[in-house]
């Protein structure tokens, strides 16, 4: 079935600008197109604006779509003791939005980014039209918190940090995981993913999100009251083997109006995996609750 934008005449897409700006004396990258009210794309833990190539061209058709790299991930540079907890990245996130300009916006946020996101929103809610929250990192998924504590831990974080970068064995094995269907694993998607695991400290920011995981989980419980008021999809894969789906409607009972979508047979990463499916129902919720999709 066709979304509602998509029964209209196609507006051309937009060309996808690769575009950097300044943070603390640290250089952030971001991917940008379109034009029309903001939509902000917040990539995983592992992920960065690769991970929305499939995605931005499509609803460039219909807002102005920004895909940063976080400080410390992908191809942007860290800050010097960068603090990692969710909180503090999602000031970073909002800073990025005031120096990108960005006054208010949609907020779309996958895995981590959806924990971020969500903080993000409690923390200055004037800012945040809308929630799209995709297989998102909350209180009540148990999975990575015992992982989490593992990696980040003095004795393990300085061996992974150096050996998983050099080992593409590992790598694939982590990947394919996230995929409910690995036979839909497009060619080139792990080299995409794997090119900023070159770069020295590549994993230092991943595992300093770790140190303060289950400490930030339990803040995040305790903050989402504030932003019950805000129109929000979630979006989750059946076969979700990072986020357990069965923590959806959990984290849908929180919310006043909220709608929850399950993508039969997938994993955790439904814009990887189903991205016609994942694009149209984007699309179709943010011509459904307002004007971002004209």
């Amino acid at each position: 079935m066709n979304s509602p934008a998509e029964t209209k005449c196609q507006p051309l897409a937009s060309p996808v600008e690769d575009l950097s700006l300044a943070l603390d004396g640290a250089r952030v990258r971001f991917l940008r197109a379109g034009s029309g009210p903001a939509l902000l794309l917040v990539h995983g833990l592992m992920g960065y604006s690769f991970s929305w190539r499939h995605t931005l061209p499509v609803l460039a058709r219909y807002a102005m779509v920004y895909a940063p790299d976080l400080p410390g991930a992908g191809f942007s540079e860290s800050m010097p003791g960068m603090d990692c907890c969710f909180q503090a990245c999602a000031e970073r996130l909002l800073r990025v939005m005031d120096a990108a300009g960005i006054n208010d916006c949609d907020l779309l946020g996958t895995s981590h980014g959806g924990a971020v996101a969500m903080m993000a929103a409690a923390t200055a809610p004037q800012r945040i039209r809308r929630l799209i929250l995709v297989d998102a990192v909350n209180p009540w998924s148990a999975r990575g918190r015992t992982l989490s504590v593992w990696l980040s831990s003095p004795l393990i974080a300085p061996a992974f940090q150096e050996i998983a970068p050099r080992l593409p064995i590992i790598q694939r094995f982590y990947f394919r995981r996230l995929f409910g269907d690995t036979r839909r694993i497009r060619p080139g998607t792990l080299e995409g993913y794997r090119k900023p695991l070159r770069r020295p400290g590549a994993l230092k920011y991943g595992v300093s999100i770790l140190r303060s995981w289950n400490r930030d989980l339990a803040e995040l419980e305790s903050v989402l009251p504030r932003i019950s008021h805000i129109p929000t999809l979630l979006i989750w894969g059946s076969l979700d083997a990072a986020v357990d789906p069965a923590s959806a409607p959990r984290l849908q009972s929180q919310f006043r109006d909220c709608q929850l979508l399950i993508f039969e047979g997938v994993g955790h990463l439904p814009y990887e995996e189903v991205p016609e499916e994942f694009n149209r129902a984007v699309a179709e919720f943010l011509a459904r609750t307002g004007n971002a999709v004209r």
